[in-house]
């Protein structure tokens, strides 16, 4: 038994609060601001079906139910690589372009149980809690979603201190059943196509700030769990040929607002906790797994990229020029050095608590190259395509057969494919590259894993100096002051 296509789509009908242009949404699954999104994640879950051997495996808790490889807690290299290439299969699927796919908090999750033994330290209760809910996920192959950002206010201020009352998520009341929260939280990227919701925070608390220090889940039609979109690229994109990418991936992001949640104690994970809130992140491996996931998606969304940069030189007319071969050559240098960093990580990766995961050193060495590495592909393929970009047909009702599509013929010309060809990829490139959508994808590669000084910051604070400074060091002490300058120093 595994979950299909048709399992997701009917498991998104439980009438969850999704707000959107002003109106309630009746139904995400049909919805013209997320059917086509809606309709590609279902679509991971039939092609696991189609692939069951390279995408699942069988739960240990769940005789008989094969599960999605995310959920799998590798035990040494091979397994690991094995989960990987189950990744890179279903970001294949969308280009890259579904950046929070059911495999991003399954991995936290895989992370979160490596680390089990630090829940354990902190509460035996709440360890249970997360014991229980990982076996509830995963045998369900349940898509989670997280929201673990405040919403920008003043970022002088704490969360207590914001003006205005009830910006930031926290817990207002608890009794026996459990806590009520109250307040939003930012950004509940594929929100509307998940099952569950895991509210949290990754940034540092203060003193004072206990009521914000919690982590707990929940699904998504909760009662008071309410979810206000922005704006939808897709139902502004008209054709999939206008807008290919945005018509089809655009997972979407949403404030979440909880109108006094009630959050059973068995789904409560941390409670009125400060250190536990960054223990959960940093002395698990959770951060680790999540963010291998995301550099394992980015490779294969920058391989896309680099055969659009190509593609586009070739319909230019314009690859054999020494200085398109250069950008080319320069683009796929640093495509292969984010895949080198994947399989770098995998080969010096530890045995954590029996769980085999990637060298935390070379994963944030990924995540700050990767800042940098998706703006230069954007801005090459803007120098490779120059006005083509923009002269394109106004929508595909311009190839109407008569006039209007006569001009097109005449003015759209590539030595490398016919007129169709040239619009259908300029098409392709401004969806990914200048559009909304393609905008938002420069943002999100840019801030998704967080500022680059805290991305930065983690590289210098796990990165370990003693090798270097050590070589230097002992360079140093190789050699003196020649025996006359001492003798001279000395008198």
């Amino acid at each position: 038994m595994i979950k299909d296509a048709e399992a997701h789509l009917r498991s998104l009908r439980d009438g969850r609060t999704v707000l959107i242009d002003g109106r309630r949404v009746a139904d995400v699954t049909t919805d013209p601001a997320f059917a086509g999104a809606v309709a590609s994640a279902a679509a991971l879950y039939g092609h696991q079906v189609a692939h069951a051997e390279e995408m699942t495996f069988e739960s240990p808790t769940a005789p008989g139910r094969r599960v999605n490889l995310a959920w799998m807690s590798p035990r040494n290299h091979a397994e690991l690589v094995t989960r990987r290439r189950a990744m890179e299969r279903w970001a294949e699927l969308s280009c890259g372009m579904m950046g929070r796919s059911p495999d991003h908090v399954a991995s936290t999750f895989v992370g979160f149980m490596a680390g089990l033994h630090v829940w354990q330290e902190y509460d035996k209760r709440r360890a249970a809690a997360l014991e229980d809910y990982f076996r509830f996920i995963r045998d369900a192959d349940h898509w989670v979603a997280y929201v673990i950002i405040n919403p920008q206010a003043d970022k002088a201020k704490q969360a207590k201190d914001q003006p205005g009352g009830d910006l930031v998520a926290r817990v207002v009341d608890e009794d026996a059943q459990g806590i009520t929260i109250r307040g939003a939280k930012m950004l509940a990227t594929a929100g509307v196509m998940a099952n569950e919701l895991m509210v949290s925070g990754i940034v540092a608390l203060q003193p004072g700030d206990e009521p914000y220090a919690f982590t707990a889940v929940t699904p998504m039609a909760t009662k008071g769990v309410k979810m206000h979109s922005r704006r939808s690229y897709e139902a502004a994109s008209g054709t999939v040929f206008d807008y290919p990418l945005a018509a089809r991936f655009d997972e979407n992001d949403a404030v979440v607002f909880f109108d006094d949640v009630t959050i059973p104690w068995e789904r409560v994970l941390v409670h009125r906790d400060l250190r536990m809130m960054q223990a959960q992140w940093h002395e698990t491996r959770a951060h680790v797994m999540q963010n291998y996931q995301c550099i394992v998606r980015l490779a294969v969304k920058l391989r896309f990229l680099l055969g659009l940069a190509h593609k586009v030189a070739e319909t230019n007319g314009i690859l054999g020029f020494p200085q398109t071969r250069e950008t080319l050559g320069l683009l796929a240098a640093k495509a292969s050095n984010i895949e080198a960093l994947v399989i770098a990580m995998e080969a010096a990766g530890e045995d954590f608590h029996g769980t085999f995961v990637p060298d935390r050193r070379l994963l944030v060495a990924a995540q700050t190259v990767a800042q940098t590495t998706y703006p230069e592909f954007v801005e090459a393929i803007r120098l490779l395509s120059g006005g083509g970009l923009i002269m394109v047909p106004s929508s595909a009702a311009d190839f109407d057969g008569g006039e209007t599509e006569a001009l097109i013929h005449a003015a759209q010309r590539s030595p490398a494919t016919d007129s169709l060809g040239r619009v259908k990829l300029m098409k392709l490139a401004w969806d990914a590259i200048g559009s909304e959508f393609g905008s938002r994808h420069l943002q999100y590669e840019m801030f998704y894993s967080g500022p680059q000084f805290a991305i930065r910051g983690n590289s210098y604070r796990f990165h370990d100096w003693s090798g270097p400074r050590g070589m230097v060091e002992r360079f140093m002490d190789s050699y003196g002051l020649p025996r006359a300058a001492v003798r001279d120093a000395a008198e």
